[in-house]
């Protein structure tokens, strides 16, 4: 489906839940400024993959090696010679990161370019530069392998992509968290972005930093607490309660499919509906395959139906009462009718009052930010990649409401987001 620039620039989704999306086959933007379970089909974009080279557990030098006879031709009017959309996110990736061409940052991001990291946000094109400086400074010899882009829109009204990948690089320089350790780390991260003529001017971000900081030699629970006082002024506690973060006393809404037998967006909406806000495990079995794969945080792998049910109980025993908001599904036709590949990004808002992923309970009111990727085989989930940022949920935890806003023994204000930028 297609993105509006205009709205998605404006859009502040930390602040108010505003959404410029389109229904199926819709060709007018249908705007809606509160979110809800009603509303959800309207979160749901389609694309078909057979218009553009997919990349499928492909790193770009096997994607370069695609003969020139059959790469496939999109229309790109303001894209300059790329080829298609993702050729666009392939190639400018590469030569960023791999090449070290820096200044095409400024050529590829919009001058006052949005980047979100989870409650912590950046804006301008220098923040990015300086984020990529800062990586490679910490990691020189970074490489990264594009495991997957899923896409929609346009070069009318704007591009989608989520594009997810995993870095490798060895320890060479001074990072936030301290001085260099010489560790050979890997880390996953999923970029979602809005393009329009050549320019990212919204991307959300999620990395894998509380694996990051574990490979390191790190403590994650002081790297946390020193955080949040570093960024006490760029995202302070959040503030809500009980009634507000899960309507306490109110069951979740159930999601009305809005079609007859399989059709992917009510499949991906009744899975976050059913599974994740009302917690009902056991319809894991109905959206999953038997022997199902879930690429989880910190390299875990949980195999089969089993396996992904007490993973989702674990993660949601610590947030019991917490609600589930889904921002977008993108689904990206393969070549059956009951395949496809899928991203979702989505949030988990609810006080940190159980004992499961992140530890003892704290009453902390936390956010979740995370994009999962799935492909769909036969209308049953055969293999999915889950990200979130562990590190920013202990961020959260470990930010005091009661901070002194004018200390400057523990640090400025700065943010410890220091990898944005195309992943």
């Amino acid at each position: 489906m297609k993105d509006t620039k205009s709205s998605a620039v404006a859009t502040k989704e930390k602040e108010e839940q505003t959404y410029a999306v389109e229904k199926p086959k819709s060709s007018k933007p249908v705007k809606e400024t509160k979110t809800n379970q009603t509303d959800l089909s309207k979160l749901v974009f389609y694309a078909d993959s057979s218009d553009v080279n997919m990349v499928d557990s492909k790193d770009d030098d096997d994607y370069l090696e695609i003969d020139t006879k059959h790469i496939k031709k999109q229309s790109m009017e303001g894209f300059g010679d790329y080829h298609n959309i993702i050729d666009y996110i392939v190639r400018i990736t590469r030569q960023i990161w791999k090449e070290k061409d820096i200044g095409l940052i400024y050529d590829t991001y919009s001058h006052g370019v949005q980047i979100h990291r989870g409650l912590i946000n950046s804006h301008g094109v220098n923040e990015v530069v300086a984020g990529t400086l800062q990586t490679l400074q910490s990691f020189p010899d970074r490489t990264g392998l594009g495991w997957s882009i899923v896409w929609s829109g346009n070069d009318k009204e704007g591009f989608f992509t989520s594009h997810r990948g995993r870095s490798i690089g060895t320890n060479l320089g001074d990072t936030l968290y301290g001085p260099a350790t010489g560790n050979k780390v890997v880390f996953r991260t999923t970029a979602d972005c809005l393009i329009h003529e050549n320019k990212i001017y919204e991307e959300w971000l999620v990395m894998d930093t509380f694996h990051l900081v574990q490979q390191l030699g790190y403590d994650p629970i002081e790297i946390a607490k020193r955080t949040a006082k570093q960024t006490s002024k760029l995202a302070p506690s959040l503030q809500f309660s009980v009634s507000q973060s899960a309507e306490s006393g109110l069951q979740p809404r159930a999601y009305v499919p809005q079609h007859d037998g399989f059709e992917i967006g009510d499949f991906m909406l009744m899975l976050f509906n059913q599974v994740w806000d009302r917690r009902s495990i056991n319809k894991v079995k109905d959206f999953y395959d038997n022997n199902a794969v879930l690429h989880y945080v910190c390299n875990k792998d949980m195999v089969g139906q089993s396996e992904i049910q007490g993973m989702f109980i674990n993660l949601f025993a610590s947030v019991p009462n917490s609600k589930v908001i889904v921002e977008r599904v993108t689904c990206n036709k393969r070549n059956n009718e009951g395949d496809w590949d899928v991203a979702v990004r989505w949030r988990v808002q609810g006080l940190h009052s159980g004992i499961g992923y992140f530890g003892a309970p704290s009453g902390k009111p936390i956010e979740i930010h995370g994009m999962n990727h799935y492909k769909v085989r036969n209308e049953k989930i055969l293999e999915e990649w889950m990200l979130f940022d562990g590190m920013e949920v202990l961020r959260q935890i470990y930010t005091e409401n009661d901070v002194d806003r004018g200390s400057e023994s523990e640090g400025h204000g700065i943010d410890d987001g220091n990898f944005t930028g195309v992943s």
